[in-house]
């Protein structure tokens, strides 16, 4: 894809990521790092557990919905700075083997009224498995730039 500035979303626009497969490597590799809980480590600790097996962690499925949506380099230049992330939610859990992909959603866009040369936009995640269920979603907001004069967005 290219580039997209602020001008060119708009309200109603979905796109949709590429998917990705979490091994269990993966998983565990994370939690070693970032959050080392039985139910993202242990096999038999997490087998006893709610979730009847390990699963990742929430912050695991944020991050990877997140480099599914840079990806698809709609931003990649247009992008000055992502505000932060509402209304997350984790519904389902996303275990290792599982696939997930997101659909993104334009909910808000709004022109800078100090600084016409950039706008914001807020941007909905449904987060969902192989199966099609919804395992996560949020709101993500961005601060993107308007399109320069003379550029097309091609690059």
């Amino acid at each position: 894809m290219h580039t997209l500035y602020f001008d060119d979303f708009s309200l109603g626009q979905t796109f949709t990521t590429r998917s990705a497969t979490l091994t269990e490597g993966e998983v565990v590799d994370f939690a070693l790092k970032y959050d080392p809980q039985p139910m993202h480590l242990d096999k038999h600790a997490s087998s006893q557990g709610m979730f009847g097996g390990l699963i990742a962690s929430g912050i695991q499925s944020l991050a990877l919905s997140l480099r599914l949506f840079i990806d698809l380099g709609l931003t990649m230049k247009s992008n000055i700075v992502g505000p932060g992330i509402d209304e997350l939610r984790w519904l389902a859990p996303v275990r290792p083997g599982d696939t997930i992909h997101s659909i993104v959603e334009v909910v808000e866009t709004r022109i800078s009224k100090s600084k016409p040369d950039r706008g914001s936009i807020r941007l909905s995640f449904s987060t969902r498995n192989q199966d099609g269920d919804v395992v996560m979603t949020y709101t993500s907001s961005m601060i993107l730039r308007r399109q320069p004069v003379g550029d097309t967005g091609n690059g």
